[in-house]
């Protein structure tokens, strides 16, 4: 999928995984108007499928100044009425939750819990790989209204079942709703001897297969 994004230098491209969550995100058959927030929204590309999408009020968050500034221009060039908020997932607190919540966090293993670079900061998540990832199942459910759903895409390598089952544990319906395998990117590629030494990779390993993760609010509540 081509389309150009302004992004200041430092700033994630979109990327495989971006546009596997956007294919979802156009499939969810969100309603009219849907509240949506934009968790990590980096360029805003993903703010802006949704806008093409119905999406009525969107709020996209997002840690990294130069990304909160790119998202602001991309938003700002396309006329689409998106609120870009810098600010932390693990303390944004919203004044209503949303219809429809999209993510896609950090998820490459690391040698530790802080990122390498300002830069790293879009995708070292910890030894595991699910530093932001378990927190968003953690507060999916204070984010979704009722009958609200998540749709979040990262990397298998991080384990898939563990986030269905963190999901499940916080009273969410989930299952996986798409998958793609890709080549291992340049810093997947430069870890993975390390990610092999830690059993995260099978020897040899040089592709990861991505997945996307629809958790939805059911109990009305």
């Amino acid at each position: 999928m081509g389309v150009w994004l302004f992004r200041l230098p430092g700033v994630y491209r979109p990327q495989p995984d971006t546009w596997l969550l956007a294919r979802a995100v156009r499939r969810v058959g969100m309603s009219r108007g849907a509240r949506v927030l934009d968790v990590g929204t980096g360029t805003g590309a993903l703010a802006l499928v949704a806008a093409e999408n119905g999406a009525g009020e969107i709020t996209a968050i997002e840690t990294f100044s130069p990304a909160a500034w790119s998202a602001r221009v991309n938003v700002a060039l396309r006329r689409v009425p998106v609120r870009v908020l810098q600010v932390d997932v693990a303390s944004y607190r919203p004044d209503r939750p949303y219809d429809l919540v999209m993510a896609n966090p950090p998820y490459v293993p690391s040698r530790s819990t802080v990122p390498s670079s300002r830069r790293a900061v879009a995708w070292d998540a910890g030894p595991d790989g699910r530093s932001l990832v378990d927190l968003l199942c953690d507060q999916a459910r204070s984010l979704l209204a009722p009958s609200g759903s998540l749709l979040m895409v990262h990397s298998a390598v991080c384990g898939v079942e563990r986030t269905l089952e963190r999901l499940r544990a916080a009273r969410l319906k989930a299952a996986v709703v798409a998958r793609r395998t890709v080549p291992f990117g340049p810093v997947m590629r430069s870890r993975a001897a390390e990610l092999e030494a830690k059993g995260l990779i099978r020897p040899g390993q040089l592709a990861e297969e991505l997945v996307v993760v629809r958790a939805d609010r059911v109990d009305g509540t």
